[in-house]
């Protein structure tokens, strides 16, 4: 395709986003700058960016970017019409996860020394909780909300430095995302089971904030989830002085110790999806029904039977475990539940064998071919 049927197609993908935007600066200079992001190059500052798409013109981009006015609600809400147009249905999934961008230095607004996944370790960074939403292996973001940790919302010279909004303050990832899966049910966007790690997973206000959404939730966990027999009962013992504690039936035992005792024979091979070339995507899984402990605390400090839901182990060819907890029906068939629990997984691998496969020309020809010729920007 020639650059210029190219950018005749990038022209019609941007037309419905741009005509969210009245201010006619803004619909010019938007399109180079996102040719700018698009091309070759690694740099993408405003300087180096500047130079490749519009040559003497650095202060007006770089006033475009920095300076403007911003508000997302309008180009939001173009962006997930035309993604639930495309993606969304009852059996859509909406991937949560945590976007971490590497920063040097200290003044970058949010910037601290926390997890940074793109690192695979503790460093100095950005966090952005990020919203996708997929259907088969087809991803779409839709978020990307900074998360601003505590000792930034708290210091009021380094939110008058960088113009943090009085109305930004501090909030737990969780609840960034529970508020953005809200915002997307009310603006009309379908899905049906929310996906997240288990820096999601092991909270229990955020499995809970998404059953009372009526979702599905696939979540991860850590080996260490708490956990009690599905069949687990509630007794209240005789009153001892003052005190009179309710005692489960059961112990509670670690998500890993649970999955131990089912032993081999509790592992099934399951294929969830089969790739482009044929190579069939599978792995060893176990599951039984639990009772999470994340009811009330008793007076001696553990937490009672709660919510009832699979807990699931997969087994990876190098003998890694991960777990994982879903509020699948008891009926649910394993594939199914696995395939909910994978699909994270899926989007994220065709995401990244995209950047890897693909050169910059070849990936604008088939990023447009494949909007435009499903009407995105109809």
């Amino acid at each position: 395709m020639s650059s210029t049927g190219w950018e005749q197609r990038f022209d019609r993908f941007l037309e419905p986003f741009l005509a969210a935007w009245r201010t006619k600066k803004r619909r010019y200079w938007a399109p180079l700058y996102l040719r700018g992001l698009l091309l070759p190059g690694e740099r993408k500052s405003i300087e180096p960016l500047a130079e490749r798409v519009a040559p003497g013109h650095e202060q007006e981009l770089r006033h475009f970017v920095s300076e403007s006015a911003w508000d997302a609600a309008a180009v939001e809400e173009v962006l997930w019409e035309k993604a639930d147009a495309l993606l969304g249905a009852d059996d859509a999934f909406l991937i949560i996860d945590d976007t971490a961008l590497p920063k040097k230095g200290s003044e970058s607004v949010g910037v601290a020394h926390q997890y940074c996944g793109a690192l695979g370790k503790q460093a100095n960074c950005q966090c952005l909780v990020s919203v996708t939403l997929a259907n088969d292996i087809v991803p779409l973001p839709l978020s990307l909300q900074l998360y601003v940790p505590m000792d930034w919302a708290a210091d009021p010279e380094r939110r008058a430095k960088v113009g943090i909004p009085d109305n930004v303050v501090f909030r737990e990832k969780w609840r960034i995302a529970i508020d953005e899966v809200r915002r997307l049910r009310k603006a009309g966007v379908r899905f049906g089971t929310v996906l997240a790690d288990a820096g999601y997973g092991h909270c229990t206000e955020f499995r809970e904030a998404l059953s009372s959404e009526g979702l599905l939730w696939a979540l991860g966990v850590q080996s260490t989830q708490q956990v009690y027999p599905a069949n687990v009962k509630i007794k209240m013992p005789a009153r001892i002085g003052n005190q009179k504690h309710p005692i489960p039936s059961h112990p509670v035992d670690a998500a890993s110790e649970m999955i131990q005792a089912l032993g081999d024979k509790g592992f099934k091979k399951v294929t969830w999806r089969t790739t482009t070339t044929g190579r069939p995507m599978s792995a060893r899984f176990a599951r039984c029904r639990v009772a999470i402990a994340d009811g009330k605390r008793t007076g001696v400090g553990c937490r009672l039977p709660g919510t009832e839901a699979w807990l699931v182990c997969e087994e990876r060819a190098n003998g890694e475990k991960k777990y994982y907890l879903t509020n699948h029906p008891t009926d649910a068939s394993l594939r199914k539940v696995v395939g909910a629990i994978k699909a994270r997984w899926s989007c994220e691998e065709a995401q990244t064998q995209t950047v890897k496969s693909w050169s910059a020309s070849r990936w604008s020809d088939e990023f447009s071919s494949w909007f435009v010729d499903r009407d995105i920007a109809a």
